[in-house]
């Protein structure tokens, strides 16, 4: 997949192309239904599939104190999105300057003249241009105008009876803490990415050693507790699926350690049954399978070692290991 960050990267003459616009935070299962939408149509038609996408979020220009966090990086963005089959992304910075666009400022400019639409994929409630004012009704009298068909998408999913696929939605899930729920809503577990620091070794001195996650690490951090889930090492992964130890199992603590009145929050995992592992300053991924339990205060150090044993057998369970004694103390 090709990524332009601007219509001057885009090959002259470019076209005819099928386009989406989006945020596509998460990119969850919706959007990959967008996106599969446009792939199928640039297939069919001898196009090739673009998404128009934007950095920083819109909301961190127009209300940054009200921004919502980013389910991924940008950069994990535009893997997920590659993933789906697209020909190119076209990553627009999004600044005040190009937020006073009109919406056919942007479609003639972006659209038309960059990208040589042939058709436009969007949703029944795409909104665009200068104060979101372009919707679908004016996103088809554009084609009209232009010359490109415009192709609607319903929506496709809903995880209850009132709420739609949306990042919107996931972003509250996580923040609940139920991420099973989110990863059924994007088609995947939720990651965090991050380096591996150094923390206090009370992990350690207690049987129990941790991977501690930088706090610049990617992603949105669930509500704090204790959660199954997989620790990932991309450098190993790059060699080869069967690599060894390049995906483990771990049990995964996300708060502030009341029981040693700690204050910052952290993400930590624990990777079960193992001792010998040297993580410090390598980038891993920790993937978030099931909230088990809520972040507890523990009167002393033999409650806590005792729920953390709990904590590693049901682990196992959850991920589906094979069960048997647990074998961490």
């Amino acid at each position: 997949m090709e990524r332009w960050t601007g219509l001057e990267e885009v090959p002259e003459n470019f076209g005819p192309s099928v386009v989406t616009i989006g945020n596509f935070d998460g990119v969850h299962r919706g959007h990959a239904v967008v996106l599969g939408a446009i792939v199928d149509r640039a297939r069919t038609t001898g196009a090739r599939a673009v998404a128009v996408t934007f950095d920083p979020h819109p909301a961190m220009v127009h209300r940054p104190h009200q921004a919502p966090p980013l389910i991924c990086s940008v950069e994990e963005r535009l893997e997920l999105m590659a993933a789906t089959g697209l020909d190119a992304v076209l990553l627009l910075e999004y600044t005040l300057d190009f937020a006073r666009h009109t919406p056919e400022e942007f479609v003639q400019e972006y659209l038309v003249d960059g990208l040589g639409v042939s058709t436009v994929v969007v949703g029944r409630d795409v909104r665009f241009g200068l104060d979101n004012s372009g919707t679908l009704e004016t996103m088809v009298s554009l084609g009209e105008k232009y010359g490109f068909e415009v192709m609607v998408v319903d929506d496709v999913g809903r995880h209850d009876e009132s709420a739609r696929w949306s990042s919107t939605v996931v972003r509250r899930l996580l923040l609940e803490g139920d991420v099973a729920t989110a990863s059924t809503l994007l088609g995947r577990h939720h990651q965090l990415r991050g380096v591996v620091v150094h923390g206090d070794a009370r992990g350690r001195d207690l049987g129990f050693p941790t991977a501690n996650l930088s706090q610049d690490a990617s992603g949105i951090v669930p509500a704090d507790g204790v959660y199954a889930g997989w620790l990932r090492r991309p450098r190993l992964l790059a060699r080869g699926a069967q690599t060894l130890d390049a995906v483990l199992p771990a049990a995964v603590s996300i708060g502030t350690n009341p029981t040693f009145d700690g204050v910052q929050r952290r993400v930590e995992a624990y990777v079960l049954d193992r001792t010998d592992l040297e993580l410090y300053d390598e980038e891993v991924v920790i993937e978030l399978v099931e909230r088990l339990r809520p972040t507890l205060r523990f009167d002393g150090m033999g409650p806590l070692v005792e729920q953390m044993h709990a904590d590693v057998v049901r682990t196992r369970e959850v991920l589906g290991l094979l069960t048997g004694h647990d074998t961490t103390g």
